[in-house]
């Protein structure tokens, strides 16, 4: 079912209002979510505020302006967000961050082995509380980071995820 509900997501959406890079620095994506898009939130909601986009030509909505997020919908609610360089963690960690540099800002980081004869990452999963960030990693970097419910996180993780 995870696998289903998140096989649209991970691909960096691409448009007219997709900007490559932000200006300036970084956005942080928190355990809250981003400023205008909240875990929990409704599709509808978004949808209404501008803030999901439908139309566009991508494996699933995309959020107006973050062309390095892609929103992960379950039972139409904002569960986890997948995110890209030049988006950041609170901590700095984005993708490419050294995994030294991810176990000091999550000392209670626990490792999660990717099932032999796959082609998918390990992982690190830093949860506080019922949140989670979930690094994605080849044994030396990060490689992608997921954020946002650590029941959703971890299903993402032992379930997998498409390549769309």
């Amino acid at each position: 079912m995870a696998a289903a509900s998140i096989a649209g997501s991970g691909v960096r959406p691409q448009g007219p209002d997709v900007p490559g890079r932000p200006v300036g620095a970084a956005e942080v994506v928190g355990l809250d979510g981003l400023r205008n898009a909240e875990f929990g939130a409704t599709e509808a909601e978004l949808t209404r505020r501008g803030v999901l986009r439908t139309e566009q030509d991508a494996c699933g909505p995309t959020l107006a302006g973050h062309g390095s997020v892609s929103p992960i919908f379950v039972d139409e609610r904002l569960v986890l967000l997948w995110f890209d360089d030049p988006m950041t963690t609170p901590e700095g960690i984005s993708v490419g961050t050294p995994l030294t540099a991810v176990r000091d800002a999550y000392p209670s980081v626990v490792d999660l082995t990717a099932p032999q004869g796959t082609h998918r990452f390990d992982g690190l999963l830093a949860r506080d509380g019922d949140r989670a960030y979930l690094f994605l990693h080849d044994r030396t970097a990060v490689r992608k980071i997921i954020a946002g419910y650590a029941e959703w996180a971890r299903r993402l993780f032992d379930e997998g995820y498409g390549p769309c």
